[in-house]
């Protein structure tokens, strides 16, 4: 019988996480910036952090820490953003790290532009960035505070842009409420529509305004959105999910789907046929013939549901397309970056809607996301959502099993073992080494590290030792760099110190 990873007693984790005296006592003196070797380029060290972090904790205080402890060279700021995810301090109901405030931030954060953003860009759409300063710090830019200091000190910095999951309630009122999703009940919702030309224009208008105003390195652009067919048989990690409530059924959705030959009435019947078949599914009615085989004869008789699946991806496409096109107008030397979400690593279904190749055809760069910390339980909230639609017939460790074989995961924990044992290092190699074969070289891959991002009780925490072996795994697969994640205001900084560790580690080897 094979040996299933577990977690801290894992063999992959502790052959990554051995190194020997001698070379644990270089590293420990010598400065990351006089590791790498002129045969070797200069890798991009990076991390995700929000404002909060500066200004709780200083500009240059933060950025010396992070250079020193932690061998970084680019920040990642969340420039454009609402989403607590990535910015604001620890989101509510977790521990707070060992620096920083230990006080949550959740009355007073609200999100939008940490930078000034201008009037003049955004007069050919109706929102107006201009209206949408962060008011959190009283409006001040902070863009504007950190870009001078890391400059001085070396370190590049990318102007994070994230189109947010739901919007404030201001935000949407003043700003997007004509410019909303609709759901397949008609009912509108807190995301905006990639194909109401004004939403179009309006992230031109961000990342042109970014891009012109600030000497920025790069920007990178997040858009985590699964589409209408996805989200319908709850094939995310989300932790519920609603067939009834998919989107998107606007006006101008149904015009491009007429512009590309696709039947907007047969598709919203054949989502109203798929949504019918979920909510049985979840009540236990097997269908005569099995809950798959029923699911492939809806896809059969309806097409035009995966055509419009299509549509949704074009559109997201489309617009990764726009903020490239955008930035490179204006200087050809910013770097563009997209954020390949997570569920790009273990869903089918949204893999095969997402070519590699052609991503890179749009970027400079992509962060692919390889948390292996948190994707215990995330994976196993997805093998169990889909579960309990499409593949109601298999039973749920045996579906997992056999997702592995199609995704090329190696031997990983039961499922329900996963969620306490995190997945392994092997885990964060071979998807970093899938995304480098995937783009053909046409741009850069930098595998997104676990560092501490919140679990659900009783799942995996980040450990030095596991952000140690995370961060080596990735740089074995020899990626451009490696971007430490979700933000620096949940990390511990005996965490920070072991990324630190394996960076210095790799230069090491390499020079």
């Amino acid at each position: 019988m094979k040996k299933i990873y577990t977690g801290a007693a894992n063999p992959s984790r502790r052959k990554f996480i051995k190194s020997g005296g001698a070379l644990a006592a270089a590293i420990a003196v010598a400065p990351v910036a006089t590791l790498a070797s002129k045969d070797s380029p200069e890798k991009l060290i990076g991390i995700q952090l929000g404002a909060a972090s500066f200004m709780d904790e200083g500009v240059e205080q933060v950025l010396d820490l992070l250079q020193e402890r932690a061998g970084v060279n680019t920040i990642f700021m969340s420039t454009f953003c609402y989403d607590r995810g990535l910015n604001g301090r620890q989101i509510p109901g977790y521990p707070f790290p060992d620096h920083g405030p230990k006080e949550s931030d959740e009355g007073t954060y609200h999100g939008g532009f940490y930078a000034t953003p201008h009037a003049k860009f955004y007069e050919k759409t109706a929102i107006k960035g201009d209206k949408m300063t962060a008011p959190d710090f009283g409006g001040v830019d902070v863009l504007a505070r950190v870009l001078p200091v890391a400059k001085k000190k070396g370190i590049k910095v990318f102007a994070s842009v994230l189109d947010t999951f739901e919007y404030p309630a201001d935000v949407l009122e003043s700003q997007l409420k004509d410019f909303v999703e609709v759901d397949l009940q008609g009912q509108r919702k807190k995301t905006i529509c990639f194909f109401r030309p004004d939403v179009r224009e309006f992230w031109k208008a961000v990342v042109t305004d970014l891009a012109s105003s600030y000497d920025l390195d790069g920007i990178m652009f997040f858009n985590e959105r699964n589409g209408p067919l996805i989200n319908a048989v709850g094939a995310t990690h989300a932790e519920s999910f609603s067939s009834a409530h998919i989107t998107c059924f606007c006006e101008d959705h149904k015009r491009a789907a007429a512009e590309r030959g696709i039947d907007f009435e047969r598709a919203k019947e054949g989502f109203h046929k798929l949504d019918e078949f979920v909510q049985r599914s979840l009540k236990n009615q097997r269908p005569s013939d099995g809950y798959y085989v029923e699911f492939q004869r809806l896809m059969l008789q309806y097409p035009e549901v995966l055509a419009y699946q299509q549509l949704f991806d074009y559109g997201k496409h489309r617009v990764l397309e726009d903020v490239r096109d955008a930035v490179k107008a204006v200087n050809k030397n910013i770097q563009v970056g997209f954020h390949i979400e997570h569920v790009n690593s273990w869903n089918p279904f949204y893999r095969a809607g997402r070519n590699y190749e052609a991503l890179a055809s749009m970027a400079d760069l992509l962060k692919v996301v390889v948390y292996n910390n948190c994707a215990g339980e995330r994976y196993v909230n997805f093998i169990r959502n889909i579960q309990s639609s499409i593949f109601r017939d298999v039973p749920a460790e045996q579906l997992m099993r056999l997702n592995n074989h199609l995704l090329g995961y190696g031997n990983e924990a039961s499922l329900e073992q996963l969620p306490a044992a995190g997945f392994s290092p092997d885990y964060v190699y071979s998807e970093t080494v899938r995304a480098i074969a995937g783009v053909k070289g046409k741009c850069k891959i930098l595998p997104g590290i676990d560092i501490g991002i919140p679990t659900e009780k009783g799942s995996r925490k980040a450990s030095p030792d596991d952000t140690y072996a995370a961060t080596m795994a990735a740089l074995k697969a020899k990626p451009d760099g490696v971007i430490f994640s979700r933000k620096y205001s949940e990390m511990m900084l005996a965490n920070v110190d072991a990324a630190g560790r394996a960076v210095k580690e790799s230069l090491i080897k390499r020079s």
